[in-house]
């Protein structure tokens, strides 16, 4: 049997928070601002690392995938969710509906990865700080990163094409803000016992088995800066991992608390408010608590700035003495012809 014949729906409808109309407009607002703050937080980040050649070490340059991550994240949920707090009945193709989920797994399984990445490479610039360089090479940078990335496309490329092969055949409300797995499964109508078994053992996996490394990795770090003798250099050791720590323990307390809670656990109003918690927070607090933290950031930041302030300057400085010297230009031409204009008449 082919999948029109399977299937009746064409269109998801995304109910958001239909049951508070009187709050619409503020939540619209609210996630608004998020999204606007967000945006600008992590695209700082990614152009200051682009353009300072001292940021140009892989601390950093995960960073800068980190914030692409985020980006990325945050673009494909929170405008589709700006448009349901917007309407009285926000809807979404079924094509629309897919390539979100898709993205979303994409997004959310390349973070697991990277994060353990990140702690890999704070593991071996902390406990082996002179054969770092030998260690954390080029290579071994994209070779971390390129994988983050596969292991996300290659998990969604699994599960957003079986979850969308069960047949819909109605009705078409997911009572949600955007297309996310759970919601959307409850509405095919067939045996989805073995998707969710699978689901529930791969979010495990992709959960557990990047937190353990970055676990295990944290262990030893802790267990080499308290032999450290200098107060100093533990302050600064701790300092270097407190940004990246606050990272994981946001990202996995979110997204643990949404997708690894019981089926019929909370309410479907705390569900949202939970899935709000891992799909807003984490983006809008990472370029927060990575630029407040990093000195080096800091200064890398507050040199752009001048350089861009003093290059808008410059141009300013540019332009404003060329309309000087066009005024003056055309104040002797205009006294030029009124002389001859006088000696004529």
């Amino acid at each position: 049997m082919n999948r029109q014949n399977q299937s009746s729906v064409v269109e998801f409808i995304l109910l958001g928070f239909s049951n508070f109309p009187e709050l619409q407009e503020l939540i619209f607002g609210v996630f608004l601002v998020i999204y606007l703050v967000t945006v600008m937080g992590n695209v700082v980040i990614i152009v200051t690392i682009s353009l300072n050649q001292s940021l140009h070490v892989p601390m950093y340059m995960f960073l800068q995938n980190l914030s692409v991550l985020e980006l990325t994240f945050t673009t494909v949920i929170v405008p589709g969710m700006l448009v349901v707090l917007s309407t009285e009945k926000a809807s979404i193709s079924f094509a629309g509906c897919f390539a979100q989920m898709h993205f979303i797994l994409i997004c959310g399984v390349t973070e697991c990865f990277l994060l353990s990445a990140m702690a890999y490479d704070r593991f071996t610039a902390i406990c082996h700080p002179l054969r770092y360089p030998m260690i954390m090479t080029k290579t071994l940078f994209m070779k971390l990163v390129m994988s983050s990335w596969i292991s996300g496309v290659l998990m969604a490329s699994i599960q957003t094409p079986w979850l969308f092969s069960f047949p819909f055949c109605g009705p078409n409300e997911i009572n949600h803000l955007f297309c996310e797995a759970p919601p959307v499964l409850g509405l095919a109508c067939a045996d989805t016992s073995l998707f969710e078994i699978y689901a529930f053992t791969g979010t495990i996996l992709i959960v557990m088995v990047p937190f353990s490394l970055i676990l295990l990795s944290y262990i030893q770090i802790l267990f080499v800066i308290l032999k450290m003798p200098s107060t100093t250099g533990r302050q600064k050791a701790f300092s270097t991992c407190a940004s990246h720590l606050t990272s994981v323990i946001l990202y996995y307390g979110t997204g643990i608390m949404t997708y690894l809670q019981p089926k019929s656990g909370y309410s479907p109003e705390t569900k949202k408010l939970m899935s709000l918690a891992y799909t807003l927070l984490s983006p809008l607090l990472n370029p927060l608590i990575y630029s407040l933290r990093n000195n080096e950031m800091k200064r890398a930041w507050m040199k752009l700035s001048k350089e861009t302030w003093f290059h808008i300057q410059s141009e300013c400085l540019q332009k404003s003495c060329a309309i000087w010297l066009l005024s003056v230009c055309l104040l002797f031409k205009w006294r030029k012809l009124k002389k001859l204009s006088c000696e004529f008449e």
